[in-house]
């Protein structure tokens, strides 16, 4: 198998390892995660040093929208990599990959 069908089959499959939609700004969306992360850091300690609650909330809040833009993000880059890849393919692939991507969407509608 040459190295470029290796990839095409790495894509296709999910639980594949292979590069991802996501893949070429992991840097950034790491970064983004640590970001967040200290914003929760800063939520324990806020608790921890008795903050008033409407600070606390507030700051529940920013974190709240921080996630969320990020599940955009990564939302975004499935449907235009992943998805696309199975339209471009062909076959019941595509109808897996909508419904997965609908899934995870009425998952982020839930939150």
């Amino acid at each position: 198998m040459s190295t470029v069908e290796t990839v095409a089959s790495a894509d296709a499959s999910p639980a594949s390892g292979g590069p991802h939609g996501y893949s070429k700004d992991k840097d950034s969306h790491l970064k983004r995660l640590r970001r967040i992360e200290g914003q929760i850091r800063g939520l324990q300690r806020m608790v921890e040093e008795d903050v008033y609650c409407i600070d606390i909330l507030t700051q529940v809040s920013a974190s709240t929208k921080a996630l969320q833009s990020f599940a955009l993000q990564l939302l975004e880059e499935h449907l235009r990599h992943c998805v696309a890849h199975a339209a471009e393919e062909g076959g019941p692939e595509i109808d897996a990959k909508v419904e997965e991507a609908t899934a995870a969407i009425a998952r982020l509608l839930r939150t």
